[in-house]
């Protein structure tokens, strides 16, 4: 073989040498490397390991050198620091919609961006309460195919499914293929969403990617998207439940003014409403995950309007009510205690 290629050759196996086998604390010696050239049938004098170093710095590796008992060379700054990959490897573990194959192959691509030593440090586990992991591994390719649909403009048909009790697949609308231009990707709830234009509702929809199947993106040019955002449309939506929009007008006490702010962002508008509350007014979707949020506030936040929404809210209470009455408080008649058994707190027998 020619000595240039030997020499390009060479360069390449100490470059691969130091990014798989060095770090900050373990640097590899003179002896180290030429050993290893020689597994590959090359040699190396003292000189010519110092000059490649510097060939290897010229050519943008991070390659430090530490002098003395235990000192050699190493890669030092990488495209990715170890805690930055930590985080990534974090988020892949814990992530809902990859399913633990694919979780466990994207670490693996993860690790090799760092030291073998390091990547050590990156095979741990994330305990995420009640976390489940999805069963549709395809979800991860069809993220890719609809975010080329959406760049291109491109209409997407695909089949929507739920899992009934015995986890099997039953199609919606009899398996017929749902048309949708995709507008945007939206993560929430620990789930990805697909929001677009849908043909038949003509209307904007969305739907759980890892529930869609069969998804094919076909040569049509979608229906424009207007001003829609992703941002907008996920902060109407609770939960990402359909429903009835609207506007929706809150009164709040003064406390719960951050607990707005958190929910519907710094633009919505906080007007006063006597010493102690405010009004709001949002534009909101109306859906079960909305009154078990405003439920959960308890009576610091009353629904004002509209009408109809009031009446819905309030309808959902009495449902509720009239389920428990049961467990529900008698009446404390004046100057007296309750009739009613287990009104009182009472500690549980051992």
């Amino acid at each position: 073989m020619a000595k240039s290629a030997n020499q390009k050759r060479k360069l390449l196996l100490l470059a691969k040498f130091l990014l798989e086998r060095s770090d900050d604390e373990h640097p590899i010696s003179r002896q180290e490397m030429q050993e290893e050239l020689e597994r590959w049938g090359l040699s190396a004098e003292r000189k010519s390991i110092y000059d490649d170093m510097e060939q290897l710095r010229e050519f943008g590796l991070d390659v430090q050198a530490r002098r003395g008992r235990g000192g050699g060379w190493y890669i030092g700054q990488r495209e990715f620091e170890l805690a930055e990959l930590k985080l990534l490897v974090d988020a892949v573990q814990s992530s809902r919609f990859l399913t633990r194959r694919k979780s466990d192959a994207l670490i693996g691509k993860l690790e090799g961006l760092t030291s073998v030593h390091q990547a050590r440090q990156l095979q741990r586990q994330v305990y995420v309460d009640r976390r489940v992991k999805t069963m549709n591994e395809s979800i991860f390719y069809n993220v890719d195919r609809l975010q080329g649909a959406i760049s291109d403009n491109k209409v997407v048909t695909f089949r929507y499914f739920e899992y009934n009790a015995q986890r099997e697949r039953v199609f919606r609308r009899g398996g017929e293929r749902y048309k949708l231009t995709p507008y945007g990707l939206i993560w929430d709830s620990e789930n990805y969403y697909l929001a677009g234009w849908d043909e038949l509702r003509k209307e904007v929809r969305h739907y759980r990617v890892d529930k869609m199947a069969d998804i094919m993106v076909i040569g049509a040019k979608g229906h424009p998207r207007g001003r829609w955002t992703a941002e907008g449309y996920t902060r109407k939506h609770f939960g990402m439940f359909s429903g009835i929009p609207c506007q929706l007008r809150l009164r709040c006490e003064n406390r719960l003014a951050g607990v707005v702010i958190d929910r519907f962002g710094m633009e919505v508008s906080l007007v006063p409403d006597g010493e102690n509350h405010f009004t709001a007014t949002v534009d909101l979707v109306v859906s079960p995950p909305l009154w078990g949020w405003l439920f959960g506030l308890g009576p610091g936040v009353e629904v004002q309007g509209p009408d109809w929404a009031v009446e819905q809210f309030a309808a959902r209470l009495a449902e509720l009510a009239e389920r428990y009455k049961a467990f529900l408080p008698q009446a404390v008649p004046k100057g007296g205690e309750t009739e009613r058994e287990g009104t009182k707190a009472e500690c549980p027998e051992e």
